[in-house]
């Protein structure tokens, strides 16, 4: 049984000059998060431009990302559309190119009920055997999906989890407490700065933006935890949280790919109309980079 945990990154795209899709930095970025012990990754979330792509850039993207993966850590795979048809032909790609579950958003711009939502994820389960992930990201797509019905849909046997990136740790309490009798269901954090706090309430993990960036620091908080390395695990949290905080500046992912830029790592502007971070900003994302030993 599939059963999501650890640290994945929901890894940028990378792009060139031009605006393409970067393949060669894709694949140095894999192996590099790997080499630094994240425990699988997810191309195509919100930190990779998910709604950027056509289905065939969609295609090449996941089918580079299991190729260089090569089995070391399971491939997630975003499929997020505004309508349910829309996302059943992303999660049929997602099929076909072979990767191991499926992170399905709540649908954009709509403002569905409560019911709509439960709708919308039961008829997609049946669409698929993939395991799929609920992305509840409120404050982007002003949907909710809520305690209740997350534990109504954990029910469904290839539903196997639910990213909060609601940030309102109440709403992730609540997750967990509806759905700790459910043995294939897990709640992952979607705010970097919960992590540590998640873990403690049984949480099996995050999809952590900031791992792009810090892959160690945010393994540790997840490994050491598991090792009963409680106070590591606790320092490695207060380590990541001014990256996370400094995610504050510029529109997101540039703060992401920036810092990833003053690693050395080529990934290019986030496409427009997403600006690059201001000088000010670059110096101060450059300082906090320096008091983590990342650069």
């Amino acid at each position: 049984m599939f059963k999501p945990h650890g640290i994945i990154p929901p890894i940028i795209t990378p792009f060139t000059p031009d605006g393409k899709f970067n393949e060669p930095v894709f694949r140095q970025m894999i192996n590099h998060l790997i080499e630094e012990g994240v425990h699988g990754i997810f191309p195509l979330g919100t930190t990779g431009e998910f709604y950027a792509f056509t289905n065939e850039e969609v295609r090449n993207i996941l089918s580079v990302a299991v190729e260089e993966a090569r089995g070391r850590v399971d491939v997630y795979a975003g499929a997020n559309h505004i309508t349910t048809r829309g996302t059943i032909e992303l999660i049929k790609i997602a099929e076909e190119v072979g990767v191991d579950a499926v992170s399905v958003l709540t649908p954009m711009f709509i403002s569905q009920s409560q019911e709509e939502v439960y709708e919308f994820y039961r008829i997609i389960a049946e669409s698929t055997k993939l395991p799929i992930l609920i992305y509840n990201n409120k404050p982007k797509t002003n949907v909710s999906v809520e305690p209740k019905t997350v534990a109504r849909l954990a029910k469904i046997k290839n539903i196997v989890g639910v990213k909060d990136s609601t940030g309102d740790f109440t709403n992730t309490e609540e997750y967990l407490r509806l759905t700790k009798d459910e043995g294939n269901f897990h709640v992952l954090l979607g705010r970097d700065t919960l992590i540590y706090a998640g873990l403690c309430y049984g949480a099996a993990g995050a999809i952590a933006s900031c791992a792009n960036v810090a892959p160690r620091i945010a393994a540790d908080i997840y490994d050491k935890y598991i090792e009963g390395d409680l106070a590591g695990a606790l320092e490695a949290q207060y380590t990541l949280a001014p990256l996370r905080i400094a995610c504050n500046m510029g529109t997101f992912p540039a703060v992401i790919k920036e810092g990833l830029v003053q690693e050395g790592f080529q990934v290019g502007k986030c496409l427009e109309p997403i600006a690059e971070l201001k000088p000010e900003e670059k110096e101060a994302l450059r300082k906090v980079l320096k008091e983590m030993n990342l650069i």
